[in-house]
């Protein structure tokens, strides 16, 4: 499968569940851009078949390697991000993992409980980040008690291996290539942004600056027959600045990134 090929797939399951982000897309064109994705995310559970040390060999596969490391203690998150080997245009990949051991043991119970669910001799391909959940899904009392803990295993337990989000990169846009111009359009437009630390995380000087629409939602139905409307994915922006030696900064900042996780909290 080609990188192409990949990130096609990724975009078609994504805007089913995120149909915010193709009308944004949309928006983009409307005026004149053309929209290049700087990075996507992934989410996952620690200790279980499908957990970043598995996951990693499947990107692999791809050509990509991994280029950080990065850590969320509040969160109880680990990260790697990952770049394409020989694609210098290729997005960026970004995968987090949850430290199920790290949680309550009412949390730590419900989550084992679930991810048991996934087939040891589960053979892992591209795929699988297009798979959703490789569980049941959980009772409705299940799910409220996770969100109070974690709002990222909430998610997790709901959604699935999927893409979280895409990302614009914003140093691509040909007039839109300020975030601040970027986040009054998408307020223009009724999409809410993700005001955790402020519409713009990060600043010229970190290199980096990120905003993010807050998740669309999904109507779901639980384990014990209850629905509930829930987060799904949400669209982030990004620019990137050149460093010192005049090459653009490629990597991520943990404070910036602890606040764009906070997009799919249920509002």
């Amino acid at each position: 499968m080609t990188t192409d090929q990949f990130f096609t797939q990724l975009w078609n399951d994504y805007i089913t569940i995120t149909p915010q982000a193709e009308a944004v897309r949309q928006l983009f064109v409307e005026h004149g851009e053309e929209v290049i994705n700087d990075h996507v995310a992934f989410r996952t559970f620690s200790n279980t078949p499908v957990d970043l040390s598995h996951l990693q060999p499947v990107i692999e596969t791809l050509g990509y390697e991994a280029a950080g490391e990065y850590r969320f203690e509040q969160k109880k998150l680990n990260a790697k991000s990952f770049r394409h080997q020989t694609e210098e245009s290729a997005p960026k990949i970004f995968i987090s993992e949850l430290q199920i051991h790290e949680l309550s043991e009412p949390a730590q119970k419900i989550l084992n409980g679930l991810t048991a669910q996934i087939p040891g001799n589960l053979t892992l391909d591209p795929s699988i980040f297009w798979h959703g959940r490789l569980w049941n899904m959980p009772t409705s009392a299940e799910y409220s008690l996770l969100r109070e803990e974690s709002e990222y295993a909430a998610w997790l337990s709901t959604i699935g291996i999927r893409v979280n989000h895409f990302t614009v990169s914003i140093e691509k846009l040909k007039c839109y290539n300020d975030i601040g111009a970027v986040n009054t359009l998408l307020a223009s437009q009724g999409f809410p942004l993700n005001s955790v630390g402020g519409e713009i995380k990060g600043s010229p000087e970190m290199l980096l600056e990120q905003s993010s629409t807050m998740a669309d939602k999904i109507t779901l139905t639980f384990q014990d027959n209850k629905e509930e409307t829930v987060p799904s994915c949400f669209y982030e922006f990004a620019k990137r600045y050149p460093d010192a030696d005049g090459k653009l900064f490629q990597g991520f900042i943990e404070g910036n990134a602890d606040k764009i996780f906070e997009s799919t909290n249920a509002m």
